[in-house]
């Protein structure tokens, strides 16, 4: 039993949880009694030092850190003997795990459930806008469903589901064995479901969940109740999470590269995740920096952004904003690489204007950063920024229709194979663009006056990264799981699941846009009679595409029980991922592959993306079928 309690796991993680927040008391205590102070009731004192000494102490618990605490403390560090390497049963994905295949599922497993339960809170809010009135929920109960909701979905699904996807497929693109740091890649995956975790427990502190959107905009954020506090530290992990991956992921492309893969030869995926990484790296220490200044506001009364005391409300919303543009573009990237693979693949052409496509991507990177006040049109900031904000607003849609005129061109006249895959890549094109008009629309100054904190808004935020981000995160799960999982998907389940989202979204969001124009508010748990019968309707399809989501689990579940057995490469792809079995072997290559041509030669006579050699071997080989020497040819 001791021996047990000794191993790393779950077990010992929640043990040192409970130290850690019996810790936070151990500290908080004795400095609240020493300033005359109640030593219990001060509730913000205890929260704030146990939600950061508890998860650190969840984390020693697992085992996250033993490696470098051996390092650390001199004492003899364990042999690389890769025990802590692949999933040999369900039970592996409960530990730390350093085979970034095992981390790529577990990413995109828990954040499939925190879509679970961000839908979920969307159900509740729609259950309850079904008809003017109050019928489930009090005023501050709504404020704080969509709050949970809106920050679920971003920092907890949206933005790590497409760090699994490409966790689990980059490195094997690019012929690495792994990534660069395995075990900062099992620790950035650990601090999620903290993150997660912390948000959804703000439902069950006294005064209820954090109310002030997902934005938590100070000052209102430095006086709510407790459980504002579970967001303001939660972020920090989530944020923590996503940094440490996209160093990862820099790291990786720029050192781990197969031989004979240059920048020119690397799939637009791999484009898309090195300017996402960027992006993330770059941008994520100011949302920290906003939070942090939240908490010392706070707990130490610091007055950064209390107006009464000389502090600057609006410089909370620059500070927020500088990360949270950008962060549209995190969350759009990735799928933009997804979606790039796709067409390719499923027209059998080549990706038309391969490099302009790669330059657009590094100039949606700096010029994210220029258009952060169009957010705050209407929020007090002088007037004369409104100007500039608006024209480089306009500019960036310019990268953006390079790649929808891109991928228009790739389908032009080619072969298409309209399976699932590329019904969600051809749907995400038309909603995306739908959302990207809105877009443009919302960069001229009188229409974002007009419109702001309308449903108008609400729409198009939800064109952007529902059909934008959810579109191609689907198109992604189903064009890799059998990869993944080494099974079929139910191809007729796949399709019934694109149709039922892709009309019902539409029927949800599309009347927005109209009821916003007619002023219709947003973030309102009640509203006037004459929006009743568009919030009806509204409400009806948005439980249809709830329901659209349960086709895609039992799909998922069902296919990866007992699903047929999946080809190496069912989809006839080129790029090195489909050349090894389904799933890949451990370490990805039995021998090192030597990259020779593009990853998008599709009706190129001949055409090859990567060789495998023997060692020793000279010529390549010639094309042969099954395993990890199967060479693609079109």
């Amino acid at each position: 039993m001791t021996a047990r309690l000794r191993a790393p796991g779950l077990h010992r993680g929640l043990i040192g949880a409970a130290l850690g927040f019996a810790l936070a008391y151990a500290i908080v205590l004795p400095v609240r009694a020493a300033q005359g102070l109640h030593p219990v009731l001060d509730g913000d004192a205890v929260t704030i030092v146990g939600l950061l000494s508890a998860p650190l102490g969840f984390l020693f618990g697992l085992g996250a850190f033993d490696y470098w605490f051996y390092y650390l403390t001199g004492r003899p560090t364990r042999p690389e003997d890769h025990s802590g390497h692949g999933a040999r049963s369900w039970k592996d994905y409960f530990r730390v795990n350093t085979d970034h295949k095992v981390i790529g599922i577990q990413y995109t497993v828990t954040s499939f459930f925190f879509l679970l339960v961000g839908g979920s809170l969307a159900m509740l809010m729609r259950a309850e806008l079904a008809q003017p009135g109050m019928q489930f929920v009090s005023t501050d109960g709504f404020n704080g469903l969509f709050s949970v909701h809106a920050s679920i979905l971003i920092f907890l699904f949206v933005i790590p589901v497409f760090a699994g996807l490409a966790n689990f497929v980059l490195p094997l693109m690019i012929g690495a064995p792994d990534m660069a740091f395995p075990r900062l890649n099992a620790v950035s995956y650990w601090m999620l479901p903290i993150a997660g975790l912390m948000m959804m427990a703000s439902f069950l502190v006294p005064g209820g969940s954090f109310s002030t959107g997902w934005t938590a905009y100070a000052p209102l954020s430095t006086d709510q109740p407790i459980g504002q506090l579970f967001f303001t530290v939660g972020v920090q992990f989530a944020g923590a999470s996503s940094v440490a991956t996209a160093l990862n992921f820099l790291v990786t492309i720029i050192t781990m590269r197969a031989p004979g893969m240059s920048f020119w030869r690397m799939p637009l995926l791999v484009w898309a995740n090195f300017s996402t990484s960027l992006l993330v790296v770059i941008a994520t220490p100011f949302i920290a920096a906003s939070q942090f200044l939240v908490l010392l506001d706070r707990a130490l009364h610091f007055h950064f952004f209390d107006a009464a005391q000389g502090g600057d409300v609006l410089s909370y919303q620059h500070i927020f904003w500088f990360y949270s543009h950008p962060a549209v573009y995190i969350m759009m990237l990735p799928g933009f690489g997804i979606i790039s693979e796709i067409i390719s693949v499923k027209s059998r052409k080549p990706i038309f204007g391969y490099r302009m496509m790669a330059f657009s991507l590094l100039a949606i990177v700096v010029l994210g950063f220029t258009v952060w006040a169009h957010h705050m049109f209407v929020s007090g900031m002088q007037s004369w920024i409104r100007i500039p904000m608006m024209i480089t607003t306009a500019i960036i849609a310019v990268p953006t229709g390079i790649k929808v005129f891109s991928w228009l061109a790739t389908l032009w006249r080619g072969v298409l194979h309209l399976d699932t895959p590329m019904l969600f890549a051809l749907g995400f094109l038309t909603m995306f663009v739908i959302g990207g008009i809105s877009g443009v629309m919302l960069a001229m100054i009188p229409v974002d006056i007009h419109v702001s904190d309308t449903y108008f808004i609400v729409a198009h935020i939800h064109y952007v990264l529902f059909g934008g981000s959810l579109f191609t995160i689907f198109a992604g799960v189903y064009y890799w799981f059998p990869k993944m999982t080494g099974r079929m998907f139910d191809e007729r389940l796949g399709k019934l699941h694109f149709w039922l989202t892709f009309i019902f979204f539409n029927l949800t969001f599309g009347p927005m846009h109209y009821i916003g124009l007619r002023g219709m508010p947003r973030r309102v748990a009640d509203y006037s009679q004459q929006y009743a019968g568009w919030n009806l309707f509204i409400s009806l399809s948005a439980f249809v595409v709830g329901a659209s989501t349960l086709v895609f689990l039992y799909n998922m579940v069902s296919s990866w029980r007992g699903g047929p057995r999946a080809e190496a490469n069912p989809w006839r792809a080129l790029t090195l991922e489909w050349q090894v079995s389904s799933p890949p072997p451990i370490f990805n290559f039995d021998t090192v592959p030597t990259v020779v041509g593009g990853p998008y030669e599709y009706g190129v006579p001949g055409a090859v993306h990567g060789v495998f050699r023997k060692p020793g071997e000279v010529r390549p080989p010639t094309p042969a079928g099954g395993g990890a020497t199967q060479v693609a040819r079109e």
